[in-house]
């Protein structure tokens, strides 16, 4: 079969080259026992011919795969995608490969932790959001490759994160700083097995609460899940009922504080009038709705997740305990105000 029917071959590209395969080889591989002459004309040829050295056969010299690996519990959350869409270029433009693992529930992750594939198929793995037990962590301190945990603190192992306590401490002075004193926080549960932060948001609520030598009420802080309107309907019910209802909500994430406001639009409840309404995360969504959040940036952790893992697979002296920790902020709109008999402290 001609060339041009065909995938070209390494003899393709000697052949039209004029010189052997393994100088051919030796040239595309980057190895500097080949004349600039020489290699400007297998260069030429392969480029005519379309033919690229495999990553396979590089790695055979480098002992580098030319690809990092991400373990992701879904690609269905706004934050995930937000992270892998600023990861994603930045390791192209330095010429490495992104595989993601998609790992939604507890059998693909046995799976996964049984067959390890990111141990031959990558020079660093990326771990976003998952809460692992100690014989998940070995395992992962085994592979013998840079392993970067994403949006979650793992101690000893490098880290790129946010520190949600001290962003659920600031949104809650938030609303304090306005005059509320019954502040009800909306956590998600059901999520086993994976990190959101649903816990350390709940210790900066309380924090918070304390230094501010508020008692802590149980029954305003309630579960709901995330995308689920009902659930949050009900979980707001139970607020709505209580004997002394709270004057503002504080949801862990935007997409629970928007079901807050669907359900208070639905009872008649104006906000920010009656009830201030706080979210977390500052996804789109938040600005369409003029949410008040505490804002983060997925893209911020994708992009410092990337640069670590290429520092540490080009550099092996990098501290590989390492952490980065990215600011987060809250961003006043409209949803959030003074109760109606308090005026807002100085």
């Amino acid at each position: 079969m001609p060339p041009a029917q065909r995938h070209p071959t390494m003899a393709d590209v000697a052949e039209r080259a004029g010189v052997s395969t393994s100088t051919v080889s030796r040239t595309l591989r980057g190895l500097s026992t080949v004349s600039p002459d020489v290699r400007a004309r297998v260069e030429q040829a392969a480029r005519e011919l379309n033919f690229a050295v495999s990553r396979q056969a590089a790695s055979l010299v480098t002992g580098r795969t030319g690809n990092v690996a991400v373990l992701v519990p879904t690609l269905d959350a706004w934050f995930m995608g937000a992270a892998l869409s600023s990861l994603g270029p930045l390791l192209r433009a330095a010429g490495m490969e992104l595989s993601v693992y998609i790992i939604p529930d507890m059998a693909e992750r046995t799976s996964f932790f049984d067959r390890l594939p990111a141990r031959r198929n990558a020079d660093a793995l990326l771990v976003f959001s998952f809460d692992l037990n100690e014989e998940e962590t070995a395992r992962l301190d085994d592979l013998g490759m840079p392993v970067i945990y994403v949006s979650q603190h793992v101690r000893g192992r490098p880290s790129v994160y946010v520190d949600d306590v001290a962003a659920a401490v600031h949104g809650t002075r938030h609303l304090l700083n306005l005059g509320h004193r019954r502040i009800a926080f909306l956590h998600t549960v059901g999520a086993s097995g994976f990190s959101f932060s649903s816990n350390e948001r709940l210790l900066g609520y309380q924090q918070a609460l304390a230094e501010a030598g508020i008692p802590l009420d149980k029954e305003l802080m309630v579960g709901t899940r995330a995308g689920d309107k009902r659930r949050t309907a009900e979980a707001m019910g139970r607020l709505l009922s209580l004997r002394e209802p709270p004057t503002a909500v504080f949801a862990e994430q935007d997409e629970v504080a928007v079901a807050v406001l669907w359900t208070l639009r639905k009872t008649r409840i104006p906000v920010p009038e009656r009830m201030s309404v706080l979210g977390f995360d500052d996804q789109p969504l938040a600005e369409w709705f003029d949410l008040s959040t505490v804002a983060q940036s997925p893209a911020e952790l994708g992009r410092e997740a990337g640069e670590l893992a290429l520092s540490l697979i080009n550099d092996p002296e990098v501290d590989r305990g390492r952490h980065v920790v990215l600011p987060t902020f809250v961003i006043p709109r409209s949803t959030t105000a003074p109760p109606a008999d308090v005026e807002p402290d100085a």
